[in-house]
């Protein structure tokens, strides 16, 4: 896979697959293939509430503002940042856990429009597909156990699993190992928040690709390291070559 930067006014006329080889695609959850609908900050106001670490309607935006800025990290690396010690963080982080469990019972769960079908046409040319996330491994099975997405990827993986949360490289080099990619040149990373960005340029991802679906806007994900920013993950397999008939 090349690692040229793609830019925003990338012509996909002059694009050639066979320059990318891409074995595997890395993809956040929350913000890139699942839709949030506001349900991370939510709980994570909820638990503040309930950890004690929010009384005030101050200390509410002020954990909110800081949550939105480490959005995609590990939710027990950003309890750390809003506590005084690991055993409150680990308290939080469960309530956090508790409450977003909470909001998808409530609310539901919805993919990003077109995210099933892309895995699938991911897996159909031989590209492995894994879903990372900074929550914990119940909840992340509980939002695929409710997408149905099972037998639709390869691999997913929590932080604990793999070492560290991002901005660290950790999760996509555990989802190489896993999945038996080649190199970090043949594995793509996407995400809708600079912390997915960062995690995919500290592993030498050969693309790292924003979506715009989430959390972080176009400039903030440039500013991170992105090689290319998207509406949605239902323009990947386009820009990777695998809709190339479509191109006109």
């Amino acid at each position: 896979m090349s690692t040229a930067p793609l830019s925003l006014d990338f012509d996909l006329n002059d694009f050639d697959p066979e320059d990318v080889g891409v074995e595997l695609v890395v993809f956040d959850m929350a913000g890139t293939t699942v839709s949030d609908d506001g349900l991370v900050e939510r709980a994570f106001v909820l638990a503040a509430e309930r950890s004690g670490l929010a009384d005030t309607a101050d200390e509410s935006a002020e954990a909110v503002a800081f949550v939105r800025e480490t959005m995609g990290q590990s939710k027990l690396d950003v309890f750390r940042g809003l506590t005084d010690s690991d055993e409150a963080a680990v308290a939080a982080t469960a309530a956090f856990e508790t409450a977003y469990g909470e909001l998808v019972e409530q609310v539901g769960v919805t993919a990003i429009a077109g995210a099933a079908e892309l895995f699938q046409e991911l897996r159909g040319a031989g590209v492995k597909v894994a879903l990372v996330t900074g929550f914990a491994r119940a909840t992340q099975n509980t939002l695929i156990e409710k997408l149905g997405w099972s037998d639709l990827i390869d691999v997913s993986l929590c932080p604990a699993e793999a070492g560290r949360g991002r901005p660290y490289p950790d999760l996509p080099l555990t989802a190489l190992l896993r999945t038996g990619a080649s190199s970090v040149a043949a594995v793509v990373v996407v995400g809708d928040t600079a912390s997915d960005m960062l995690s995919g340029v500290n592993a030498g991802a050969g693309l790292v690709v924003g979506v715009l679906t989430g959390t972080h806007d176009s400039e903030t994900l440039d500013d991170a390291g992105a090689d290319v920013v998207i509406a949605s993950v239902a323009d990947l397999a386009e820009l990777l070559g695998l809709r190339e008939e479509t191109i006109e």
